[in-house]
């Protein structure tokens, strides 16, 4: 008999964030997150996306033993401003068992059908800041400290439940060695003089910190064409502020002003922790924090995490700006691997920014719906 209660204190919610690792614990491509960070990220007094979101958190069990979990999720900001009836699942794990992932799905259908939503969207997260998707291909290949990892049978589960594809994303990689400085030096010269812009290269967080805000802005602008796109508020911009930036080497963030120093462009790559990760289990404490502070100093692989260009300098050629200064950083660090994380596979402007640097796309994933 599957029986599904809600987490609710704290040692329930570590049941819930630990189920993955039993899962997952003989899978060398699993990356084992942070529990303390997860364990804030579910904290409706830390977490400021409670602020406009609703969360439930649910483990099914069978014969005692915990065989799945689910993140019941809506965003009222989605819901109201956007005015999308959609009731959100994330942090999805289950066993092979088609009718454990029925029975967590029909709490989701609760809370949406409770709310007079419409249908039902997943795995996504709170925000567009959160991981997304489930892995559809690409199994075989290590994942990171920003995307999910699964089983290849989650998708077959959601199929056979009558789920179709909403979204799908890819991810793509490429070695440093594959990028020729002669495809962006002239361009990068041409827009700097024509748009009087300048590349802003940082050596310390602390030169960071003051253009933070700025960039948070300008994501929100030149992010919101997007169909699945809701704003970050001033709250979750202190807390992303405080809890990610501190993360990324300070040589690792671009920015690109004009002449009057508005913020026009901006990128944020961060070194590879997944080694660090697995070999921290789940623990900063005694030595998850040494394994990553190693990580960041000396990780050879990097995740370009995020790029924004302002929408009216959007196809001038701004990016070459930013690849340039990220060509110069690369080469004296030695780096010798770049992934790109999720980008949605329609999203061509973005894909074609990468054209001259002969990616493989070494994943694939993907939203599934279905209406109430």
């Amino acid at each position: 008999m599957i029986t599904i209660h809600e987490a609710k204190s704290k040692s329930e919610l570590k049941e819930y964030i630990k189920f993955p690792f039993s899962l997952y614990k003989n899978n060398k491509n699993w990356v084992a997150p942070l529990i303390s960070d997860e364990l804030e990220g579910f904290d409706k007094e830390k977490n400021p996306a409670f602020e406009t979101a609703e969360a439930y958190f649910y483990i099914a069990k069978k014969n005692n033993e915990i065989v799945g979990r689910i993140t019941a999720i809506i965003n009222w900001s989605e819901v109201n401003d956007q005015h999308k009836k959609k009731v959100r699942f994330g942090w999805f794990d289950v066993i092979d068992d088609v009718e454990v992932t029925k029975a967590l799905l029909e709490k989701v259908y609760e809370l949406g059908r409770k709310n007079n939503l419409e249908y039902v969207e997943g795995p996504i997260g709170f925000s567009n800041l959160d991981k997304v998707g489930v892995l559809t291909e690409g199994f075989d290949e290590i994942g990171n400290m920003i995307t999910w990892y699964n089983n290849p049978y989650y998708a077959t589960h959601f199929e056979q439940l009558g789920y179709v594809k909403e979204k799908e994303y890819i991810e793509s990689k490429f070695p440093f060695e594959n990028v020729k400085p002669e495809f962006f030096e002239k361009a990068n010269d041409l827009v700097k003089r024509r748009y009087q812009l300048t590349a802003l290269n940082f050596k310390t967080t602390k030169e960071v910190m003051p253009h933070i805000d700025k960039m948070f802005d300008l994501f929100n602008k030149s992010y919101a064409s997007l169909s699945s796109f809701v704003a970050i508020s001033d709250t979750q911009k202190e807390y992303f502020k405080k809890k990610y930036i501190s993360f990324i080497n300070p040589e690792y963030i671009k920015f690109v002003e004009d002449k009057d120093k508005n913020l026009v462009a901006f990128s944020i790559v961060m070194p590879s922790f997944t080694e660090a990760l697995q070999k921290a289990n789940g623990k900063l404490f005694p030595f998850g924090f040494i394994h990553l502070l190693k990580a960041k100093k000396q990780s050879k692989d990097v995740l370009f995490y995020l790029i924004g260009v302002a929408p009216e300098y959007q196809n001038k050629a701004v990016t070459a700006v930013i690849f340039k200064e990220y060509y110069e950083t690369f080469k004296e660090r030695g780096i010798l691997n770049c992934f790109r994380t999720p980008e949605l596979a329609d999203n061509a402007a973005s894909i074609n920014l990468w054209k001259h640097f002969n990616t493989v796309v070494h994943k694939r994933r993907c939203t599934y719906t279905k209406l109430l």
